[in-house]
């Protein structure tokens, strides 16, 4: 063996187990193992678990909340709009410096693996791609990142988005993004869902879209998003994120709705960090929370996930890359609080958003992928709770990160 880990604390089994790790993956899991490996973590009975998954992040806009304006009305479309001048400037090496930062504090708190949207727009062209693509092919060792491209301009809005889009694709980007919400007519909306689709089915992509980040029940797109999702026999491969607009409708039609997005197979993303920041802005009392309907959609069966969204940019100042802070705080949005919802959280961090990525080999089990989070804590809720100190972090089989958790308290 390369590792074992033993007196681990496993989710819903009884005792403490060793976990042996040859070649990047799990090669046994027992209660005792007699084998010997070159390296020994005794986890002394701290809960062991995959590590974690963003799902949802921006790593081209991360960390430019010093060098642009402030937003001063808060708001998605003003958030939008600071960026432009500062995207217009990207360099690679800014790009590469920023996102850097971000994925070693993702690593460093137990994350391994992202899904980053990058703005394609006639803005800043393919140089944020460029710049993304670059940190990660830097930072490969420690972060598994797959990128998306992400008209955030919209497509029919902005004039020669979509060759960029096509460019984009054959440049390496992974998944094909959208916002449809953000152009000019319920038509142009539906027109540009059909464009992404177009290029999905060219490279046989996934599609993960910005859906009605809004607070206005007028926009429909997700409906639109699960009909041509059918239509185009995409079930299971197409993720819609924030649909903000879904708690705002009324609940009759809510319900029709998550219906739709349940027969398409659609896995949802909610960003609350982000989306209770920005969303209810114009609301006088009570304001209102601003995030997507995540018990109705996990009532009706549907993948739901989250993710950090926004790191120290225009649209959320604040942000350190770590997803037990994030499950806190959806936690809390959501009011998830009973002991199996709880458990729910932790498991949007990690089976739930595997779903959405598409990952084989992904868990605590013989045969997966090694990569595996000792947390300084004992239960779930501790670890949420508490966000306690990632004792170690090891991605396919190597430790990339160790950390010591140490506090004294001076009390007479």
């Amino acid at each position: 063996m390369d590792i074992i880990i033993r007196n681990a604390k496993l989710r819903n089994k009884e005792g403490l187990w060793d976990i042996g790790i040859e070649k990047g993956k799990i090669k046994a899991l027992a209660n005792s193992l007699p084998e010997k490996a070159e390296q020994e973590i005794d986890a002394k009975g701290k809960l062991t678990v995959p590590s974690f998954i963003d799902p949802h992040i921006h790593l081209d806009k991360v960390n430019i909340v010093d060098v642009v304006r402030p937003n001063k009305t808060g708001t998605l479309k003003e958030a939008i709009e600071i960026i432009w001048d500062k995207k217009s400037k990207y360099t690679i090496e800014d790009i590469v410096d920023r996102a850097g930062d971000v994925i070693k504090r993702a690593a460093l708190n137990g994350t391994t693996r992202m899904r980053t949207h990058v703005d394609i727009d006639t803005i800043g062209g393919l140089k944020p791609l460029e710049g993304v693509i670059a940190a990660k092919n830097r930072y490969k060792d420690i972060m598994d990142i797959q990128t998306v491209a992400f008209p955030q301009e919209g497509i029919i809005k902005d004039p020669g988005c979509e060759k960029l889009m096509w460019e984009a694709m054959e440049m390496g980007a992974d998944t094909v993004g959208g916002m449809p919400a953000n152009e000019n007519t319920p038509e142009d909306s539906r027109k540009h869902i059909e464009i992404c689709f177009d290029i999905a089915e060219k490279y046989n992509a996934d599609v993960d879209m910005h859906v009605d980040e809004t607070d206005d029940p007028f926009y429909r797109t997700l409906e639109m998003l699960a009909d041509e999702t059918i239509k185009r026999g995409w079930q299971g491969r197409v993720t819609a994120g924030h649909t903000c607009a879904l708690a705002a409708y009324d609940d009759h039609y809510a319900k029709y709705v998550i219906e739709k997005v349940k027969k398409a197979g659609i896995h949802m993303i909610t960003n609350p960090v982000t989306n209770l920041m920005l969303q209810g802005r114009n609301d006088k009392q009570p304001i209102r929370r601003g995030i997507t309907r995540v018990k109705e959609l996990l009532e009706a069966d549907v993948n739901v996930s989250f993710g950090q969204d926004c790191v120290r940019d225009t649209f959320y100042p604040f942000g350190s890359a770590d997803m037990l802070q994030v499950a806190l705080v959806t936690a809390h949005a959501a009011q998830m609080s009973l002991p199996h919802e709880i458990e729910k959280i932790f498991d949007m961090i990690t089976y739930d958003a595997a779903k959405i990525l598409k990952l084989q080999n992904y868990g605590l089990e013989e045969g997966k992928d090694a990569d595996i989070v000792i947390l300084d804590a004992f239960t779930i809720n501790d670890a949420i709770r508490l966000q306690p100190t990632r004792l170690y972090v090891i991605k396919g089989g190597s430790i990339i990160a160790r950390s010591e958790s140490q506090k004294e308290l001076y009390f007479k």
